[in-house]
């Protein structure tokens, strides 16, 4: 999704997600400076997660031909159906905290996509970046080229250049997710999330936390009044002899 220079010249990499990492560490920093904990995640029940596995593979796994399919016409192709599995992905899970943001900038990267046959990157950006414009044009990766004057929508692209040591070339659509994900660690860390009000899934009930007691696993409309009220207070035991039995 955006563009790093790699330390040897000759195996550059255009591959933006490698931020992430980092940036999740700064905000599980910055989550435990304002009285976060990460404890909290295993609060957290996530739906459909398999969707965004798929999509992190689809940006990782290089493009190459299938069935007569030039690399050309298959990389573009991940790379929106990439984009396109994170939204649905985050529309499922909306409630989780800048879910609507991290959702605004992967429309905008997927309508730069599909609108230019694959990430258009600015040259000037490139150099400003640190980076290398002839590794691009000669590198066989096809979800990302260099811009040229056919390129639309091309402030959306990615045209941020973000200097040495981290010498990547954003998108706007890259800043909002990122921004997102990192708003999302910190609130969650802080305890500020809406419930999930959808109801578990019969064939998986979902991660709520190998630690916590069973009945602690069902949202919380699935709990009886006793055990709503000891799950707010962490360590408690429950207060009913069983657990409620969530309604289908």
């Amino acid at each position: 999704m955006g563009v790093l220079r790699a330390t040897d010249p000759a195996n550059r990499q255009y591959l933006g997600m490698l931020l992430v990492p980092a940036l999740v560490v700064v905000a599980v920093l910055v989550g435990y400076l304002l009285g976060g904990r990460l404890r909290r995640f295993e609060q957290l029940r996530i739906h459909r997660w398999g969707l965004a596995v798929a999509a992190v593979a689809l940006q990782y796994l290089p493009a190459m031909s299938i069935g007569g399919v030039s690399a050309s016409v298959v990389g573009p192709v991940m790379l929106a159906v990439s984009f396109a599995l994170l939204f649905v992905f985050l529309m499922w899970n909306r409630w989780i905290p800048g879910a609507w943001i991290m959702a605004i900038g992967l429309l905008l990267n997927l309508l730069v996509v599909v609108a230019n046959g694959g990430m258009p990157v600015q040259p000037e950006a490139i150099e400003r970046a640190g980076g290398d414009v002839a590794a691009l044009e000669g590198s066989t990766a096809t979800k990302h080229h260099v811009m040229t004057q056919d390129d639309v929508l091309w402030r959306f692209g990615d045209v941020i250049a973000v200097p040495s040591p981290v010498s990547a070339v954003l998108s706007i659509g890259d800043v909002l997710l990122y921004g997102g994900i990192c708003y999302s660690v910190v609130q969650i860390m802080r305890g500020r999330r809406r419930e999930n009000p959808r109801p578990l899934a019969v064939w998986f009930l979902g991660y709520r936390g190998k630690h916590a007691p069973e009945y602690w696993r069902l949202p919380v409309r699935y709990r009886s009044r006793a055990d709503r009220a000891a799950a707010e207070q962490p360590g408690t035991e429950p207060l009913s002899s069983s657990p409620p039995q969530a309604r289908w």
